[in-house]
């Protein structure tokens, strides 16, 4: 990590005053010269400009990297690299816990190797929130958060124990324990600096707060200010341990806001229009930054809201500059004023202050009138489709036929589905062919009506209902998009009491949660008196964490879910989350809405996507009227006074106090000691893995490709979610049977994403959603694939890999456009790595995904532009060869190599996109390049 800059090329090192304290800066307005306009540039861009000039060594960074970003050429592609030093590292636990075994692992490899072993330790501030371990096993209760923490922490003992070791063994490193807010409310309303301080051999200095995570919604913290982004858990490592990110100086868009949002309109609505937007657009590896009036307007928690969703747009950030809005947020929330004064002096100092008539200049630009957002929810299966709650009804029953298929499918085999049945019947969609058809589909349905197939259900207390396709079975008040926004849970807790108030209730078969992003929402809602009806309609607290939003949705209400299996119904979640994919919110549900926390109170009220919510009654009175959205739906005054009365600054104070100590249970685990884990070999939550065994000093040269086979061939938008589950692990998949094998009972399998630590299991889980569809063995989902070493027979995905592995042939993945897309889930890479995968060839990558594949070793491969593997006549069954790969050796990163798969040649692009890359890549991945440079540092 360069703490302090050997050159000062510019003589840009200066001294800021602040009431008393003087501060050592970096004077952007020092770099000056013909072509430069420092004064020009976005935002975003002036805060890696402030990087460089601080880091500059005359070697990694020069004066000419800083010349290049400060004559940034708008009109350019990216082509230019430069290093960027994060100020911190934050991470979640699902993505920490294997970070933390990485670095234990490489303490031993380091020894090995012949090193220090000290030398693996954070040089940066490393934070880790643990906030995606709680399942909403329990809810509908007041005991529901007790008993869930309780369960958690029976699963989890193993796990936090070995981060509290990491705690201690490693400095720089700390933990908030679980119970205390999901990651990214934690960082923006208390983690987060704006501006960040730091003593280096004896000088305290003030630069911008930035920061990288271990979780695609890092960009969060974009919202105040902090430019920020989600990587792999292994570029994370490799930042804590004094490596710069490597990256290509990128194209900003510029996103101008203005006017003010209408009545009814929510911030979820703004975020859902914006993601729609962008994603039409096109941002994927670009930065994007919000200017205009309209930013003056925007209150900071719909700022954040908004930079949440930057991974759903696809972009890197979504930045906002900083304001008075962001010095008010940061005095709500409990910083000292000290830190306000330096926030806004230092700001103003290097231009970085906004100013709402400034055009900066930008690579391009769109713009939104506050005023034209309506109500909003997207979905059934992706965040960018968006959907007007007016049309809501009438989407659904069009999206169904999709789900609900007909009798007679092209592609369907028989034979391979009996042995591998599908369970999302789904006509055609963006992961391969045709799936097997479900048996119900009316005859108005073909005809573009709405089929039916109702279910008598009956509940353990004697509640009777019929269930049919539509039904809302999970209405989730969820995920840190919203549950860190004060005027949409504010709203919802409004709603509720409306609600009540008029004798409604939740329909019998939702399953209601409420997992708030803080303690502090705890606090208003009880604060505001509105905890009472939230209850009363089952929305009880669950928990502090992600929950549903990751999959930790637990089960369904039993009787419905065995109804829902029974007929094969294609119900539905609404969640107020960001993360929509197939298979990840619950596996007996098929279709997931995105929506606001109050529309998510309305649905639990409605019982059914296949209403609409403006004329369609959300049931009765107490006198038997019909009660509708808009009456009781809340007025912004509303929304705003009781904010006013209900949200100090005290509460963040008290919530933050003792952020690190945890609670009774976290402060009674036992504590391993030592520099070094103690691994148990019997373990099945964390072990060490084997990406060091018999790594050399120096690296071996890297080879081309030759007989390789195909393991699975994808069609366009498959997440990381496809690749690499979080959620529940199926008895008879390879991971269970694993469990199983070592002890493990199925009501302990927890879910993947608490199994990251252990290699095992995560291996047999890459592949292994139950939504994935696999175009090489036609027909079915799941992790299954045809396997060639043994005449093509459909087995799972390991055991081929497996096979392929034994019989000494490397492996291909082909799949279409935004490979990736998703979480920043660096299992997906290492679990495809693995598997014995040398090269995946897709038509498109989402950015952190690509990166990923590198940083394991696996060299990320484009069709030529144009062309896909149907177009070019791929069929998967082909033996693949890849030459050129090895001009790699010389120095030199190939634009393309020759890609022959049986009688098909083409030439791929490699995306392989900067020089750092092409040296992780030389040295078979990222954490082991880092090892042999700290070995020799």
């Amino acid at each position: 990590m360069k703490a302090l800059a050997s050159k000062d090329s510019f003589g840009a090192k200066s001294t800021l005053d602040v009431d008393g304290t003087s501060y050592e800066i970096f004077r952007l307005d020092a770099v000056t010269g013909e072509g430069l306009d420092v004064a020009g540039l976005p935002f975003s861009l002036k805060v890696l400009l402030e990087n460089l000039l601080r880091t500059e060594d005359g070697a990694d960074i020069t004066a000419d990297d800083i010349k290049a970003l400060a004559g940034w050429d708008e009109t350019a592609e990216p082509d230019k690299e430069i290093q960027f030093t994060p100020a911190r590292v934050i991470m979640q636990d699902f993505t920490g816990v294997p970070c933390v075994v990485d670095l234990a692992t490489m303490r031993e490899a380091m020894a090995d190797l012949g090193g220090d072993p000290s030398k693996i330790n954070p040089l940066a501030p490393a934070e880790m929130v643990i906030d995606h371990s709680v399942i909403a096993d329990v809810f509908g209760s007041p005991e529901a958060f007790g008993r869930n923490v309780e369960i958690e922490y029976e699963r989890n003992r193993e796990r936090y124990q070995f981060l509290r070791w990491g705690q201690g063994a490693f400095d720089d490193f700390k933990v908030v324990p679980p119970g205390t807010g999901i990651v990214h409310q934690v960082n923006i309303e208390h983690l987060a600096r704006t501006v960040f301080t730091r003593e280096v051999e004896g000088t305290l200095q003030a630069y911008p707060d930035t920061c990288v995570g271990t979780d695609s919604h890092t960009t969060m913290v974009n919202g105040i200010g902090v430019v920020g982004w989600g990587v792999g858990g292994i570029e994370a490592e490799a930042a804590m341990l004094g490596q710069p990110v490597s990256m290509l100086i990128p194209r900003v868009v510029g996103f101008k806001l203005s006017g003010d949002l209408p009545e009814g309109s929510t911030a979820t609505d703004l975020v859902l229009t914006i993601t729609e937007m962008l994603r039409k657009h096109g941002v994927v590896g670009k930065f994007v930054e919000f200017y205009g009036p309209g930013v003056s307007a925007l209150p900071l928690a719909n700022r954040a809201t908004i930079g949440n969703m930057s991974p759903e747009f696809g972009s890197t950030i979504a930045v906002f500059p900083i304001d008075e809005e962001t010095t008010k947020y940061l005095e709500l929330t409990g910083r000292s004023p000290e830190q306000l004064a330096l926030v806004e002096a230092y700001a103003k100092a290097q231009g970085l202050w906004h100013d709402p008539q400034a055009e900066p200049r930008f690579s391009e630009k769109l713009e939104l009138d506050l005023a034209t957002v309506v109500p909003s929810i997207a979905g059934p299966k992706r965040p960018q489709d968006r959907i007007q709650v007016t049309d809501a009804k009438q989407s659904f029953r069009a999206s169904l036929k999709d789900y609900v298929a007909g009798e007679e499918e092209d592609g369907y085999d028989e034979s391979v589905a009996e042995t591998f049945p599908a369970s999302d019947p789904a006509t055609s969609n963006g992961h391969g062919t045709s799936a097997p058809p479900s048996n119900h589909l009316s005859a108005a349905a073909k005809d573009g009506g709405r089929p039916s197939s109702p279910v008598d259900v009956t509940l353990e207390d004697g509640t009777k209902f019929t269930l049919d396709h539509g039904a809302v079975t999970i209405a989730a008040i969820t995920s840190c998009t919203n549950t860190s926004n004060p005027s949409v849970m504010i709203g919802a807790g409004l709603l509720a009491k409306k609600a009540v108030e008029k004798g409604l209730q939740r329909k019998p078969w939702v399953k209601t949660t409420l997992a708030p992003g803080s303690k502090v929402v705890s606090d208003y809602y009880e604060k505001s008196g509105l905890t009472p009806y939230l209850d009363k309609l089952g929305f009880n607290l669950v928990g502090y964490g992600c929950t549903t939003c990751i999959g930790n949705s637990g089960p369904l209400i039993p009787e419905v879910s065995a109804a829902v299996n029974e007929k094969d119904l294609s119900v539905v979640s609404v969640l107020s989350g960001n993360r929509n994919f197939e298979g990840r919110i619950n596996p007996d549900i098929k279709m997931n809405y995105l929506a606001s926390p109050p529309l998510v109170v309305a649905y639990a009220l409605a019982g059914s996507m296949d209403v609409d919510l403006f004329t369609d009654p959300l049931g009765q009175d107490q006198d038997g009227n019909d009660v509708f959205l808009k009456d009781v739906w809340p007025s912004p005054s509303e929304v705003e006074e009781t904010i006013a009365q209900a949200i100090n600054s005290e509460m963040f104070g008290d919530s933050y106090q003792d952020v690190f100590a945890g609670d009774e249970q976290w402060q009674s685990l036992p504590t391993p000691e030592g520099k070094t884990f103690a691994w148990d070999p019997e373990s099945t939550y964390v072990r060490k893995p084997p990406y060091f065994d018999g790594m050399p000093d120096t690296p071996e040269p890297v080879s081309d490709i030759a007989g390789a086979r195909v393991l699975l061939k994808l069609g366009d938008s498959v997440t990381t979610d496809h690749i690499s589950p979080a959620g529940a692990i199926k008895k008879d998949s390879p991971a269970g049977r694993y469990l199983a094998e070592h002890g493990v009972e199925n009501r302990d399998f927890n879910s993947y994403g608490s199994r990251r630590g252990n290699h095992e299991v995560m291996i047999r889980g890459t592949f292994a959603n139950i939504r994935l569809r696999n175009q090489l063995a036609a027909g079915t989902e799941g992790g299954v694939t045809r396997d060639f070493t043994n005449g093509g027979e459909v087995t799972s995905v390991f055991e081929a890999s497996e096979n392929y592995i034994a019989a000494g042939i490397p492996l291909v993945v082909l799949s279409g456009k935004e490979y990736g897309s998703g979480s920043s889930r660096d299992w997906a890479a290492k679990g495809t790595s693995l598997l014995g995968v040398k090269a995946v060839i897709a038509e498109s990558y989402e950015r952190i995904h690509r990166s990923n594949l590198i940083g394991m070793g696996v060299i990320p491969l484009q069709y030529p532009a144009g062309e896909s593997a149907e177009s070019l006549g791929l069929t998967g069954e082909e033996e693949f060869s890849i030459t050129g790969i090895t001009e790699l050796n010389e120095g030199r990163t190939p634009k393309t190599v020759k890609v022959k798969a049986g009688d098909v040649e083409f030439d791929a692009v490699v995306r392989i996109d900067t020089p750092g890359e092409a040296n992780y890549y030389r040295n078979g991945g990222i954490m082991q390049y880092v090892l042999r440079n700290l070995r020799k540092a």
